[in-house]
């Protein structure tokens, strides 16, 4: 009888340590689901905000038109400030699709969490109905059972203790399973929402874009229309040629510029960067149809014979510009004449330029090598069509691009 009284006490003592343990990690597993459902909440706040933000960030169509309208009378001024609106427009659609991204992969995070919580639901579920049905079984017998078989009084308060502790750590797997009920129904709140914002993101992408067309449209009728008109056609004509020879002095300017550095490179260490002669890259990945050729050319709305310094390539919005050839990156910026535009110097008084891109991917100082992509096809500048104008300038003086470059 001694013997088996021991073994009741090792049992019942075996078994406080078990609840007691079972109870810390419940606890701790409170605390999780705790932590979670705070951090849910302030997700979904955010996710609030961001909605909120994607309704008042999109382009004011109309008032961009209504401030473009006062720019007319001055053609430079006019181009120049449409430009920082497509410009404007392009980071948005860029931000957007970099939102999209990451809202189909918050989108994807969330789905797990609440595949997740449905699971241990699913077992939280399985274990309360079956530790239900062993109380229902046993009623209250076996707690009554297990006081009243104590052997003094210090054997029952630890069975009364056991008990508590058992109680305890029902009542804490409830609490637990109403957590994970919350948090599921939060995950729920918030998938909807990501989903919400997911659609909006992609529907102000359409948006932007077509905002961006009617801009980019509204640009080349205007400019077609200013130099068309014979009330304008002298005023025009004048403003085309003090823009190219503004052109023609900025390049120069650079030229001048890099041959000082070059000659304090050389006085200082001797070497020089220098064209091998070697076979230069076709500078686009690819193109339609020459739009306009190296050479004398009438001008297409002014009427007047002018020097069209490059060959314009026509091509779709977005396609690559290469650098011909390996290089140092002499001017990555924008004027009203050329939009956006790289200059590249190879060295022995040999440069090329890219003009009229939509973006550019290098800035000044950079150093190239052949083939690598430095800006996207665009129609910025003084433009009326996506193109890229290639030049290419040989001791300070432009030259035939069909001299490096074959079709």
């Amino acid at each position: 009888m001694k013997k088996l009284g021991i073994f009741v006490c090792v049992i019942i003592c075996a078994g406080a340590l078990l609840t007691f343990r079972m109870e810390a990690f419940a606890t701790n597993m409170s605390s999780i689901t705790s932590d979670s459902i705070k951090e849910k909440e302030q997700q979904i706040s955010q996710a609030e905000k961001e909605k909120e933000n994607l309704k008042n960030n999109l382009s004011n169509l109309q008032q961009i038109k209504k401030e473009l309208e006062a720019q007319k009378k001055n053609l430079k001024s006019y181009v120049a400030q449409l430009d920082a609106n497509l410009t404007q427009i392009e980071e948005n659609i860029t931000a957007l699709k970099a939102q999209i991204s990451v809202k189909e992969t918050e989108i994807a995070k969330t789905q797990e969490e609440l595949a997740a919580a449905l699971d241990k639901e699913d077992n939280q579920k399985e274990s309360m109905i079956a530790r239900i049905k062993l109380m229902y079984e046993q009623k209250d017998v076996y707690m009554e059972e297990l006081l009243w078989q104590a052997k003094g009084f210090g054997d029952f308060l630890n069975r009364a203790d056991f008990m508590e502790r058992v109680v305890t750590y029902d009542k804490e797997k409830w609490n637990q399973f109403k957590e994970n009920r919350q948090l599921i129904e939060l995950c729920k709140q918030e998938l909807e929402l990501e989903k919400q914002l997911l659609d909006q993101a992609k529907a102000n992408v359409e948006i932007e874009q077509d905002n961006l067309e009617q801009l980019i449209a509204q640009k080349q009728q205007d400019i077609i229309a200013y130099e068309s008109d014979i009330n304008n056609k002298e005023q025009a004509i004048k403003e085309y040629e003090e823009e190219i020879a503004a052109q023609d002095a900025e390049i120069e300017a650079l030229e001048a510029a890099i041959a000082e550095e070059k000659k304090k490179i050389i006085a200082s260490s001797g070497v020089v960067l220098s064209y091998d002669g070697g076979a230069f890259k076709f500078p686009l990945a690819s193109y339609t149809r020459i739009s306009d050729e190296y050479g004398m050319r009438i001008h297409p709305t002014l009427g007047v014979e002018q020097f069209h310094n490059g060959v314009d390539f026509a091509s779709p919005k977005g396609t690559a510009i290469y650098a011909a050839y390996d290089g140092i990156v002499v001017a990555a910026t924008y004027s009203a004449t050329m939009g956006n535009y790289v200059m590249i110097d190879h060295g022995s008084g040999l440069y090329t330029i890219y003009m009229h891109a939509s973006a550019l991917y290098v800035k000044k100082d950079d150093i190239v090598v052949r083939g690598e992509t430095i800006a996207a096809v665009g129609t910025t500048g003084r433009s009326t069509g996506n193109h890229l104008h290639f030049s290419v300038r040989k001791d300070g003086a432009y030259v035939s691009p069909w001299n490096y470059i074959s079709k």
